[in-house]
């Protein structure tokens, strides 16, 4: 594979991701209207939707290099959908408890992905092992199966359930404080620091399991930890903003055409660039029918699509 990399490519990341925290200047009375929505409203979103692109960007990196698979993603393989049934089913229930950024949707929401991983696991037991095209449309069976049952869910529930589940699966970034920016960035920062401590064997891992095995590399160890962990992280980032898709597959491909697929750059260089796409994508969407809003989760489908499509047109074995 040819890369484009260059002396200034690296920079040229991270003052994307710069442009990303350009804000309002934070000047004027600070017991203005302006000012409280800045720092209540427009600075906590830029923060959430900096650390949601961040997370996804980074799990798709994490599951494509698992399974040596330009396709695999939290998206394609189901667990976003398993996320998204499990906080309808909550919705559907009226749970609505909620303790410090964590809440009786985000519990279904990870128990969603899980199952969805757990799954996925049978999948590769049947067809014996994490590799191979079977393995990624055995995860759009799974997607399509939950958004299945979530749209039953959906005809079963009342209008004003609905109109939430509807809104919230188009994927929003939409909150206001600081509680979910600050619990989501400590998890990123902690997920950053397990995937980065394990970089060499995910660069390993790239040769082929057996290689991998025979280099001392716990390969099956090292496959649930992970994906275990990424389902937990999706799911919690599910619960609040909806199942957001294709920042997990656009990103780390697009990184990888840039700077190679040595993991050790692919993964703090996922993190900022996915962190400003989202960014941008969310503020487009502000802007795009304004006063009204657009859901980012439309707009990255606009995006992810299309470029989905040209993965499976490139011809690439996968």
């Amino acid at each position: 594979m040819k890369f484009l990399r260059s002396k200034l490519t690296k920079p040229a990341i991270f003052f994307f991701f710069l442009t990303s925290l350009v804000i309002p200047p934070l000047l004027g009375d600070p017991d203005s209207l302006s000012a409280q929505i800045l720092f209540d409203i427009r600075i906590p979103r830029i923060l959430f939707s900096l650390m949601t692109g961040a997370c996804l960007a980074l799990i798709g990196a994490v599951f494509q290099g698992l399974l040596r698979n330009d396709l695999a993603t939290p998206y394609t393989l189901g667990v976003s959908s398993g996320g998204a049934l499990g906080a309808v089913i909550a919705i559907k229930l009226g749970l609505v408890l909620q303790i410090a950024g964590f809440s009786l949707i985000t519990l279904f929401s990870i128990s969603g992905s899980l199952l969805s991983i757990l799954i996925i696991y049978i999948i590769a037991g049947r067809r014996g092992g994490f590799s191979g095209y079977g393995l990624i449309l055995g995860g759009v069976a799974v997607s399509l199966s939950f958004s299945a049952i979530t749209m039953f869910i959906h005809y079963l529930a009342d209008f004003t359930q609905t109109y939430r589940m509807v809104h919230w699966m188009m994927g929003s970034l939409a909150i206001r404080g600081w509680i979910y920016p600050v619990v989501l960035s400590v998890i990123t920062l902690a997920v950053f620091i397990y995937f980065q401590y394990h970089v060499k064997a995910f660069n390993i891992l790239l040769a082929g399991k057996e290689f991998a095995v025979s280099k001392g590399v716990a390969v099956d160890k090292l496959r649930s930890a992970s994906f275990i962990l990424g389902s937990l992280v999706i799911g919690y980032i599910v619960s609040i903003a909806g199942p957001i898709g294709f920042v997990g597959l656009v990103i780390p491909h697009i990184i990888r055409l840039l700077l190679g697929p040595d993991h050790k750059s692919l993964f703090p260089y996922c993190i900022l660039m996915g962190g400003a796409f989202l960014v941008w994508c969310d503020t487009l969407a502000r802007l795009i029918i304004y006063p009204a809003e657009l859901p980012v989760g439309i707009l990255t489908s606009l995006i992810g699509g299309p470029f989905f499509i040209f993965l499976l047109i490139k011809g690439k074995k996968l």
